[in-house]
C-alpha cells in the first residue's frame, strides 16, 4: 500500500506571492525612493542658525513645524543655496527676525500627492497579506496544502494499492479466528452484490477488540490489503483540537472523503478516545468537544449507507467497557472481534514470520521459545525476536542462536542483566538462600510452572536475583488448591531466610505484595471463602485487557464485613506460609546444598537443576 498524495492548488500561492513582492516593492519605493533622488537643504545646528541671524547674515527665513530652511546674503553664501535646521520652541524668535529685517514665513503643510495616497491605501492590505501567507506557508508544512485553512480538514492518511508490497491475511499469524471473521468483511467489499441481492445487510462497523500489541491495526491493514480498496486510517486523538466544532468537523470530512472513494475502509485506532461513555462523567447533557465528535460519529455511521456508497468503518480498542452504549447497538458497530493473545500453537506461527527477516542457526527451535513466552502478544514476539538478533549481532555471530533468544526472554521478562552491581557477600548469600527456598517452595505446591533457572544475578531495576518458572501448557483456569500454591510459593524466599538467619529482610516486599494481592482477589472476587460465601466485594467494570492491579477498589460493605474480609485474606496468606516453612525445614540439606553449590556459579539451570530439585522431599506428616 502507498499514501496517497493530497492535490495540489498553486494558484492560491501565486497570486499570494505576487501580492506580497508588490507590497514589499512599494514598501521600498517608500522608505527609500525619497532619500535616493531628493537632495535636501545641508542641515546646520540651530545655534549657529541664531547667530547668523544677529550678526545680520540671514535674508530669508520659512519656517516649518519639523523643519528650517534659509538662505544667507550673496555675500556670505552661493546665490541659491539654502540651509536647514530642527526648530525649537522659541517665542522670540519672530522678533529677533523682525529686529534684524529678515523677510520670513510659515512653511504651508505639505500636501498628499496621487502617489502617497496611493500608497497610504495599498501598502497596509498588502502587508497584512503578506503575513497571512506567510503563516498560511507555516501551517502548510505540517498540515496540507492549505495550512491553517484545513484546521477542520481531516488528517487520515489515505492508502491505495500501489507498486509497494502490500500487507495481507498472510502476513498476520495468531488470530484465526479473528481473520475468519474478516474475510467475510473482505467479500462484501470486493462483490457486495452478492450479499445484497437476497436482501443482506453490509455491516456499517467491526470493532477489533483486544490487549495492546495483538495486532489489531495489522489486521485492518491487510483487511485493506486483501480487498485492494483505498484505507483512510487515523487515530481516535487527531479529532479532539482545542477549538469547539474541529473534531465533528473533520469526522464529516473524512466521511465526505470515503464515500468519494467508495468502496473503502475507515480505520479509527484508539476509539476510547472519543468514544467514552457520555454519562461517564455523572450526569448527561454535557456539551464539551469531545461528545460532539462523537455526536457527529454516531450521525455518520447512521447516514452514510443510505446510498450505494460502499464504506465500512473498522475501529480498535482495548478498553470496550468505557465506550458508550450507542456506538455498540446493531446498526453501528454490528460486529466485535476479539484479538486475543496468542496460544502456544499461535506464538510459533508469529515467530515464523518475524523470523523469516533475520538469519537463524541450526539449534533455533521455536517452539521451545513459544513455550518460553506465556503471555507474550504479537507485538512482544516481534521485539523478542528483534531483541536476539541485536544480541547475536553484539556477539558478532553470523546467525542467531538459540541461547540469543533465551537471553532475549530474560532480558524482556526480568530486565538488563546487571554484573557491575556488586553484593557483599552476605546479601549474596541472603538471594541465594532467597531464590533456592522460592524454587523447592514451587517444585511442590500446585498451580506453578516448572522451574527452569536460578540466578542471583542482578537485572533490571530492583531484582537482586530470580527463579525463573515456565508453564509446560496454556491454562485458563485456576482453582483454590493451584492459587493457595503459588502464594507459598512466593513465600518460599522469606521463609528461607526465616529458617537459615533467623531474620527477613526488604528482599521480600514485592513477594508479599504480590502474595496479598492473590489473597484478596481470592476473597472479595473469586468467592473462595467458605466465611464470606460467593459473593464478589469488587466494585464497578475493571479494565478488561489492561489488567486489574491491587489498587481497586471495593464495593461498600459494612464494617463486619470488612473485618471478615481482612482476616480471610491473612489466613490464606498465613496458611501458605507455613506450608512453605515446613517443606524447607523437611528439605533443610538440600537447601543448604543447591545454595552453596549457586554461590559458586551464581546460575543453575536446565538439566542440573531439574536433578537437584527432583530431590525434594513433600511433607510428611509426623
Amino acid at each position: 500500500m502507498a499514501i496517497k498524495e493530497q492535490p495540489k492548488s498553486p494558484q492560491f500561492r501565486i497570486i499570494a506571492n505576487i501580492l506580497l513582492a508588490v507590497s514589499g516593492l512599494f514598501l521600498i519605493l517608500n522608505l527609500f525612493l525619497p532619500g535616493l533622488f531628493a537632495s535636501g537643504p545641508a542641515g546646520v545646528p540651530y545655534s549657529l542658525f541664531i547667530h547668523q541671524v544677529q550678526e545680520g547674515e540671514v535674508s530669508r527665513v520659512s519656517v516649518g513645524q519639523n523643519q528650517i530652511t534659509y538662505q544667507l546674503k550673496t555675500e556670505n553664501a552661493e546665490p541659491g543655496q539654502v540651509f536647514a535646521t530642527t526648530p525649537i520652541f522659541d517665542l522670540e524668535l519672530p522678533k529677533l527676525l523682525e529686529q534684524k529685517g529678515v523677510e520670513f514665513a510659515a512653511t504651508p503643510p505639505p500636501k498628499n500627492t496621487w502617489f502617497t495616497t496611493l500608497l497610504s491605501w495599498v501598502i497596509p492590505p498588502l502587508i497584512f497579506i503578506g503575513i497571512w501567507q506567510f503563516f498560511l506557508a507555516r501551517g502548510a508544512g505540517g498540515g496540507g496544502p492549505q495550512g491553517v485553512l484545513s484546521i477542520g480538514k481531516s488528517k487520515a492518511k489515505v492508502y491505495v494499492e500501489g507498486e509497494s508490497a502490500k500487507i495481507t491475511f498472510a502476513d498476520v499469524a495468531g488470530v484465526e479466528e479473528a481473520k475468519t471473521e474478516l474475510v467475510e468483511i473482505v467479500d462484501f467489499l470486493k462483490t457486495p452484490g452478492r450479499f445484497t441481492q437476497i436482501g443482506a445487510r453490509i455491516p456499517k462497523g467491526v470493532l477489533l477488540v483486544g490487549p495492546p500489541g495483538t495486532g489489531k491495526t495489522l489486521l485492518a491493514k491487510a483487511v485493506a490489503g486483501e480487498a485492494g480498496v483505498p484505507f483512510f486510517s487515523i487515530s481516535g486523538s487527531e479529532f479532539v483540537e482545542l477549538f469547539v466544532g474541529v473534531g465533528s468537523s473533520r469526522v464529516r470530512d473524512l466521511f465526505e472523503q470515503a464515500k468519494k472513494q467508495a468502496p473503502c475502509i475507515i480505520f479509527i485506532d484508539e476509539l476510547d478516545a472519543i468514544g467514552k461513555s457520555r454519562s461517564s462523567n455523572g450526569f448527561y447533557g454535557g456539551n464539551d468537544e469531545r461528545e460532539q465528535t462523537l455526536n457527529q460519529l454516531l450521525t455518520e455511521m447512521d447516514g452514510f449507507a443510505a446510498g450505494d456508497a460502499t464504506v465500512i468503518v473498522l475501529a480498535a480498542t482495548n478498553r470496550p467497557e468505557i465506550l458508550d452504549p450507542a456506538l455498540l447497538r446493531p446498526g453501528r458497530f454490528d460486529r466485535q472481534v476479539l484479538v486475543d493473545r496468542p496460544d502456544l500453537s499461535d506464538r510459533e506461527a508469529i515467530l515464523k514470520i518475524h523470523a523469516q527477516k533475520v538469519k537463524l542457526g541450526d539449534d533455533v527451535n521455536l517452539k521451545a521459545i513459544a513455550t518460553r513466552t506465556p503471555g507474550f502478544a504479537g507485538a512482544d514476539l516481534a521485539n523478542l525476536v528483534n531483541e536476539a538478533a541485536l544480541l547475536a549481532a553484539r556477539n558478532l555471530r553470523q546467525s542467531v542462536a538459540q541461547e540469543d533468544f533465551a537471553e532475549a526472554i530474560e532480558r524482556v521478562v526480568a530486565g538488563l542483566e546487571k554484573k557491575s552491581r556488586v553484593m557483599n557477600e552476605t546479601e549474596k548469600k541472603i538471594v541465594a538462600y532467597h531464590e533456592v527456598g522460592h524454587a523447592m517452595v514451587g517444585v511442590l505446591t500446585t498451580g506453578n510452572g516448572r522451574v527452569e533457572k536460578i540466578s542471583i544475578i542482578p537485572r533490571g531495576m530492583a531484582a537482586l536475583g530470580y527463579t525463573l518458572q515456565l508453564p509446560t501448557e496454556d491454562r485458563f483456569l485456576l482453582n483454590e488448591a493451584e492459587l493457595r500454591g503459588q502464594i507459598a510459593t512466593l513465600l518460599g524466599g522469606r521463609s528461607a531466610e526465616e529458617i537459615v538467619f533467623n531474620s527477613i529482610t526488604t528482599g521480600a516486599s514485592n513477594d508479599l505484595q504480590r502474595a496479598t494481592d492473590l489473597a484478596e482477589r481470592m476473597v472479595t472476587a473469586y468467592g473462595m471463602s467458605k466465611v464470606l460465601g460467593p459473593l464478589a466485594y469488587q466494585q464497578g467494570q475493571q479494565a478488561m485487557f489492561l489488567g486489574n492491579g491491587a489498587t481497586n477498589p471495593r464495593r461498600a460493605v459494612s464494617e463486619e464485613t470488612s473485618k471478615a474480609i481482612d482476616s480471610e485474606v491473612k489466613e490464606i496468606v498465613e496458611t501458605a506460609h507455613e506450608q512453605a516453612l515446613e517443606i524447607l525445614r523437611q528439605n533443610r540439606d538440600l537447601l543448604e546444598a543447591i545454595a552453596t553449590q549457586l554461590l559458586e556459579t551464581e546460575v543453575i539451570e536446565g538439566e542440573k537443576l531439574h536433578n537437584l530439585l527432583s530431590q525434594v522431599k513433600p511433607i510428611t506428616n509426623s
